[in-house]
């Protein structure tokens, strides 16, 4: 059994270290399978070994024969690699999938762009809600949380596997990047002069979310650099929208308008 690797495997859970070797885990079958599934444009596997329990290698043979390398290891091994609360006895070791945001924004009908947001169960979510909505990718700009952090791979739940995902220091540039390639830079604010409910025809056009911190939302001078503003309407007493729910809302209904 490779505890050895075990060992090193398990250093990914440290963001300075997935950095350096640009490799990240991901937990269980869903995830599992999405990395097996991709394949990188250098023509290399997304995913380089598989450990998995001798339980979980009877249950999953379709994933055990895709797989370039699986190593069976103890249940205590495998927990030590997954911060689940109940591990589900797979985990891949798995390349890093970002791509430039040029690539990402370039001929694209529908991109979220993510402004400093921290938590990595939002950032997962809207991974995937973007994945759902048809959008054709993620960027990750500023002070964003690792994309490949553990808990935004799980709340992902196989979606970082399905559509390109970029990281963009600059809040800033990555507006501009969008803007350059021709798509209407709307900033979700609850603030905003735009009305989501009624923009149906400037949500048909090609658009890139911009979406803020958890906390304290959009600065006013990035706000400022989107074509517009738009406000979801809350019709009830709740004071604010989740960033994960917000950003559903908002791909969701640009994807409508792009459908008719």
């Amino acid at each position: 059994m490779g505890n050895g690797r075990v060992k090193e495997a398990r250093k990914l859970s440290r963001r300075s270290e997935r950095s350096e070797r640009r490799l990240f885990l991901a937990d269980g079958p869903k995830a599992v399978e999405g990395a097996l599934s991709t394949v990188l444009d250098s023509g290399a596997s997304c995913v380089v070994e598989v450990f998995a329990t001798v339980a979980a290698s009877e249950q999953y043979v379709d994933l055990r024969s895709a797989a370039p390398i699986w190593t069976l290891v103890e249940d205590r091994a495998l927990a030590s690699l997954s911060d689940s609360v109940s591990p589900a006895g797979l985990v891949a070791v798995c390349r890093f999938l970002d791509v430039p945001p040029t690539e990402i924004v370039d001929g694209s009908a529908l991109v979220a762009i993510c402004a400093d947001i921290r938590d990595p169960g939002n950032a997962g979510t809207v991974i995937r809600c973007a994945d759902a909505a048809g959008a054709d990718g993620v960027v990750f700009a500023g002070h964003s949380v690792d994309a490949y952090n553990p808990k935004t791979v799980r709340a992902s739940v196989g979606s970082l596997f399905h559509l390109p995902v970029g990281v963009d220091p600059d809040p800033a540039g990555a507006v501009r990047t969008a803007q350059e390639a021709g798509l209407v830079v709307l900033a979700a604010d609850g603030a905003g002069e735009v009305d989501l409910d009624h923009a149906d025809d400037l949500l048909a056009r090609p658009t890139a979310w911009l979406f803020g911190n958890e906390a304290w939302g959009l600065p006013a001078e990035l706000a400022a650099l989107a074509d517009h503003r738009v406000r979801i309407p809350i019709h009830g007493r709740a004071e604010s929208l989740n960033l994960s729910t917000a950003a559903a809302l908002c791909l969701y209904a640009s994807a409508r308008a792009q459908r008719r």
